[in-house]
């Protein structure tokens, strides 16, 4: 190991100041001790967000799983004719809805397939129905791919589309459908669905709008470390730009019921140092997801002292990466969430899909409500 180079990288750290291509291949090498660079991580971690360790009260909603592409990586979709083929009906979308205001949600994060004969208003409905039967609950919706999918559907700019759901009640949208935006990988892991210029297009597009997003990165499947750092790379250069992204979320590859089945899946080392790395590199990105869900929940909780100040949340009714291996509970209560953050010495805050702070009780009007957003200065950091 180079200790020049990471002595040289530890003073850009505490200086806030910005580091560089190589600075992140030099602390993905299994050399560098992760370690240090797990409190590297935690430094900048505790700069932006104190001891506050982030929980939202969420549910998912798959619509579909019947999806014109075939990416390798995905154990989620399916053809029209297979025999776990799907799409949910008006009614169990309500349903599904009406499941989530009982249990206190305060987000759905809808994503699914891209049905080949369901048309661009039938994603339209779907939005607004829930919209119109759950005003309170915050709709995000619809990753950069399917975005790309219903520009060929109606034949429209992306901007156009992203009205279209705003009107409906879209709230912000999710980072799903970057995996690696290399092309050298992209191509074989996902050469039918959008490349990284249009992801990046569309997200860009949302921020313009005044729309939030997140943003992700599927790793530990065929790219290496300069791919996942040149992946990062791209996310800061855009938020440079937008300021749009509200959290990155590493997504380790679950390989179980995929084409890339004989790939092992990230061990937790690799899941820490690539917390650690992405929230190095990422210095303009105010939060850093651990999904639990994709992470295991040991992994996960570790991640708050390596970077991450967000575990996601209850998350109900995940269907992809439990198809693919995941073998995380379905779902969480916030009681255990609150406890995993506890035991990780942080201070739970349950947040909403805009990171304000959410109040419940039993004067709260309607069972919560939310304040001003979660500054890294209120906590003394």
């Amino acid at each position: 190991m180079n200790h020049g180079r990471l002595e040289t990288i530890r003073k850009k750290v505490e200086d806030g100041e910005r580091l560089s291509f190589d600075d992140g291949l030099f602390l993905y090498q299994p050399s560098t001790p992760l370690n240090e660079i797990g409190a590297l991580a935690n430094l900048v971690r505790e700069r932006k967000n104190g001891n506050l360790a982030f929980y939202n009260i969420n549910t998912h909603l798959n619509p579909t799983n019947v999806c014109v592409y075939r990416c390798s990586f995905c154990a989620f979709r399916s053809d029209l004719r297979d025999a776990k083929a799907y799409v949910m009906s008006d009614e169990q979308i309500l349903q599904r809805g009406q499941e989530a205001v009982d249990s206190g949600c305060t987000e759905m994060h809808i994503v699914g397939g891209l049905h080949h004969q369901k048309k661009y208003d039938w994603y339209v409905h779907l939005i607004r129905i829930l919209h119109q039967a759950y005003p309170r609950l915050h709709l995000k919706a619809w990753t950069a791919v399917e975005i790309n999918w219903f520009e060929f559907l109606a034949q429209k700019s992306i901007r156009a589309i992203i009205q279209d759901m705003v009107d409906a009640g879209l709230g912000s949208m999710p980072g799903g459908g970057a995996e690696i935006f290399h092309p050298e990988v992209r191509g074989q892991i996902c050469e039918h669905k959008a490349d990284a210029s249009k992801w990046v297009d569309v997200h860009r597009t949302a921020h313009q709008m005044g729309l939030k997003t997140n943003a992700t990165m599927l790793y530990g499947h065929i790219e290496n470390e300069f791919h996942r750092v040149d992946h990062l790379v791209r996310l800061r250069e855009l938020q440079d730009e937008t300021g749009g992204f509200q959290v990155f979320i590493p997504l380790a590859f679950h390989p179980d019921n995929t084409g890339l089945a004989h790939i092992k899946k990230p061990s937790a080392i690799v899941d820490l140092r690539t917390m650690a790395v992405s929230r190095l590199m990422l210095d303009n990105f105010p939060h850093i997801k651990a999904y639990w869900i994709m992470l295991g929940i040991g992994t996960a909780q570790a991640a708050l002292a390596y970077g991450a100040d967000d575990l996601d949340g209850t998350v109900r009714h995940e269907l992809i990466y439990h198809d693919a291996g995941a073998t995380t509970p379905e779902v969480l209560s916030v009681e255990e969430i609150q406890r995993l953050i506890r035991e990780a010495g942080r201070e739970p805050v349950e947040r909403d899909t805009l990171y304000r702070r959410v109040v419940r009780g039993d004067g709260v009007p309607q069972g919560w409500e939310v304040t001003e957003p979660i500054l890294a200065a209120q906590t003394g950091a």
